[in-house]
């Protein structure tokens, strides 16, 4: 497994839909919701890549082989007063890589970058109840507070999220 910052994804688009779908499919909170839109999920690549011309947003992948089975993103904010921070999104490990520390190694390696680049804080929510949360606090991140009926899980039911920070 190797895990790596990308300055682009787009020789990967066909295997981050099928990692993004999988996620969704089984019921990860990322922004989607079931049956997968095929065309959404291609345009929201298509906004990734964008970001990335325009060095709004870092991509961190994880790789078996030459398989894409993880990806984090880091959003960087665009507002004079908050140059400091940045917002982690859309952790997600394919399903049959789940268990092996992916989630980990890639925040490791999302963390130490936002260190480089100067960011001393990080924020990021999560659906209320989720694995996700425990994962956070064990590495570092401290609970905001919590929202309820923030969002729609993939089936379409509004949940309560979970924000978390962590000063770098």
């Amino acid at each position: 497994m190797e895990i790596k910052e990308v300055n682009s994804i787009s020789g990967l688009v066909d295997q981050l839909n099928l990692l993004l779908a999988d996620c969704i499919n089984s019921g990860a909170s990322v922004g989607f919701l079931t049956p997968v839109d095929e065309n959404e999920v291609k345009s929201y690549w298509s906004s990734v890549e964008s970001d990335l011309e325009s060095g709004t947003r870092r991509v961190f992948l994880a790789y078996d082989g030459e398989s894409v089975i993880g990806a984090v993103q880091l959003s960087l904010c665009s507002k004079p007063n908050g140059s400091h921070r940045g917002e982690v999104e859309k952790l997600m490990v394919h399903t049959d890589a789940r268990g092996k520390g992916i989630s980990k190694k890639l925040m490791s390696l999302m963390e130490d970058v936002a260190t480089e680049i100067g960011l001393s804080l990080l924020v990021l929510d999560t659906r209320l109840g989720d694995v996700a949360s425990s994962l956070y606090r064990t590495i570092g991140y401290t609970e905001a507070g919590q929202i309820p009926q923030f969002a729609r899980s993939s089936t379409g039911e509004l949940e309560g999220t979970v924000y978390f920070f962590k000063i770098l």
